[in-house]
């Protein structure tokens, strides 16, 4: 398959990774852009994983709890630049759409796009507001959570909001509960809890963190075999870092040349003790939950950033918890 520049490129600007390594990885994949990003994780090469679709990147934020702390809105208006996005009328328009739909406790954006407001629809009102700016305006997202106690945050600047809903209310519930939401804001955890995670991500990322392992295994040995070759690791790292270092005069050919063959056949010769393999896989996966599980954080509320989030909670109420979130960020 012929794998053109313009993949090769978005895949380096995804990942991070070199060229060659990010074209063998399509080619690989036959270019496919999501495998080819697993792959290059697993070899370790890849920074993080990010979305190719990404959605306009100008517009508003905004979220909204209604007085009884019963339901709680977020919404998102794009538009196509920062100067209309920061517009004083365009950010009032998008408030009193939310304030509409939060008054009404609409609680879906295909409800919403179809409601009375102000004599048409909220669709027709986008569409309106499109040529009074002479940008493309788009609801962009629009999010509702219900429960016994729920809250919002919304962060300065108009590009990022969360909504949090709490299993239920207790003394100082308010507090907690927007430290929560300002936790989801910062950390941008995936999941409340390990359980909600799916199990195919679950999955993906064992195989990764399996994978990776491996290769950290191999990639030791031929740092060891390098060294011992009398070749400095560093000038290897890469297929695109040996040209360099050759061009810049680092590496002379013959030096280059057994580098390349110590790479090439030392995996091969790499015994891999299946057991440490899995060992550190699960220390990798149990780092992941920490990462990105709201429950497993560390807390950012201060004077208790030794606790996880669910142990600062239950610092107030042992019975408490949160059932879900949603956080909304221009770009994302």
């Amino acid at each position: 398959m012929n794998i053109t520049a313009s993949q090769v490129n978005e895949l380096r600007q995804m990942t991070g990774a070199g060229m060659m390594d990010c074209k063998k990885a399509l080619v690989e994949t036959e270019g496919d852009i999501e495998k080819a990003i697993d792959i290059l994780r697993k070899k370790g090469m890849a920074k993080a994983a990010k979305r190719a679709d990404r959605e306009a990147s100008e517009g508003v934020v905004f979220s909204k709890t209604t007085a009884d702390k019963k339901f709680t809105a977020v919404i998102k208006v794009s538009c196509e630049t920062d100067f209309v996005a920061g517009n004083a009328d365009f950010v009032a328009f998008a408030k009193g759409i939310l304030d509409f739909a939060v008054e009404n406790r609409i609680k879906n954006i295909d409800d919403l796009k179809v409601a009375n407001y102000n004599g048409m629809t909220v669709a027709d009102a986008i569409v309106n507001q499109s040529s009074k700016t002479g940008e493309k305006t788009e609801l962009a997202a629009y999010n509702v959570l219900e429960g016994e106690y729920v809250t919002n945050y919304n962060h300065p600047g108009n590009r990022l909001s969360t909504i949090v809903v709490m299993n239920k209310t207790f003394d100082k519930v308010e507090e907690v509960a927007h430290e929560v939401a300002m936790q989801v804001a910062a950390m941008n955890p995936l999941a409340v809890s390990e359980a909600a995670i799916s199990q195919e991500v679950k999955d993906r990322e064992l195989a990764v963190a399996i994978e990776k392992t491996k290769q950290d295994q191999i990639a030791k040995a031929i740092e060891n075999a390098l060294r011992k070759a009398g070749l400095n690791p560093n000038y290897f790292d890469s297929e695109d870092h040996i040209e360099s270092n050759q061009t810049k005069g680092y590496l002379n050919a013959e030096e280059a040349a057994k580098g390349r063959e110590i790479i090439a056949k030392t995996p091969a010769e790499v015994k891999i003790n299946e057991q440490m393999v899995q060992n550190i896989a699960n220390g990798r996966m149990n780092k992941f939950y920490k990462e990105n599980c709201l429950l497993n954080q560390n807390s950012l509320a201060e004077g208790f950033d030794n606790m996880t989030v669910d142990q600062y909670i239950k610092k107030f109420d042992k019975d408490a918890t949160v059932l879900n979130f949603v956080r909304v960020k221009l770009g994302e």
